[in-house]
């Protein structure tokens, strides 16, 4: 029996994949939702995410003009979602062994969440030269909070301590605290500012970064965009970017091999249903991206 036979409680599905790709044909994308949030410190609810992500995936436009690639047409598997826990070292076992299933059958999975937790167990089920780039208002590098040394808040710390921070490009931080800092100066972790960002120099600072890797796993916190334009996240912070900045600098991994994705913290009871909109959006243009690269 596979981990994926073993772990996996289905949910509604994406409706409306094509079956473009050809019988036996590889999928464009494996979705898998991680509806997990145990850990969080503020606004619990993002265990709903995944089905309010495929509910907004469902019903917006996938046609991507500039790329010249339509998702009408494309294969996307949905396997639904994992079971779900409230023990983080559970949902860590379970997403490290579906997630290295999926990687190991080819697949290129986008995990929806749940919390930002969920990234760790995923990104390390990838192969160790694969570089990690994540858009997010905080940095996730404390040793603890709330006395725990696991969670939304040190999940980025667990990866740099297994991983190495050379690994890392992280992209909008604008809220942290002084130990974070601290450990960042040298840690290897290179970062896209929120200020390179206000400066017109985040995409092809993103884009710079990202070059360092054959092929890369990318981590979206929805937090990392102004909460006028994305209320729905756990962890809502003032003073963020716009839509269209985060998509400038997703665009510049254009020449990147995307081999997975996440799209973490949408919070649907405290939604305009905007959130979702932008998580789909993210999810479409990776999607999209792959297929034309």
């Amino acid at each position: 029996m596979s981990f994926l036979d073993l772990y996996l409680s289905r949910s509604p599905l994406i409706t409306g994949s094509g079956g473009g790709g050809g019988a036996g044909a590889d999928p464009a994308a494996t979705v898998l939702g991680i509806p997990f949030d145990s850990t969080h410190s503020y606004r619990p609810g993002c265990r709903f995410g995944p089905d309010a992500i495929r509910g907004a995936f469902n019903n917006i436009e996938v046609f991507h003009p500039g790329l010249r690639v339509d998702l009408e047409g494309a294969e996307i598997e949905d396997l639904g979602n994992l079971s779900q826990t409230v023990v983080a070292s559970e949902m860590v076992e379970m997403v490290g062994k579906v997630a290295a299933e999926l990687v190991g059958g080819g697949r290129r999975p986008v995990i929806l969440g749940g919390e930002h937790s969920v990234t760790y167990a995923a990104y390390t089920a990838f192969p160790r030269d694969t570089g990690f780039v994540v858009f997010d208002a905080h940095y996730d590098l404390r040793d603890r909070y709330g006395g725990a040394r696991f969670s939304h808040a040190s999940y980025l710390r667990r990866v740099a301590e297994d991983r190495g921070g050379d690994s890392i490009v992280h992209v909008g931080a604008r809220a942290f605290a002084a130990e974070e800092a601290a450990f960042l100066a040298g840690s290897g972790i290179r970062t896209v500012t929120d200020g390179d960002i206000r400066d017109g120099r985040g995409p092809a600072a993103v884009r710079d970064a990202a070059s360092a890797f054959g092929r890369l796993y990318v981590s979206f916190d929805l937090d990392v965009v102004d909460p006028a334009f994305a209320p729905g996240v756990g962890n809502p912070e003032a003073e963020g970017i716009m839509p269209r900045e985060l998509f400038d600098m997703v665009r510049a991994l254009g020449g990147s091999t995307v081999a997975g994705a996440d799209i973490v913290e949408l919070n649907p009871q405290h939604d305009t249903g905007a959130t979702a909109a932008l998580a789909a959006k993210i999810m479409s243009t990776v999607i999209a991206m792959n297929l034309a690269g």
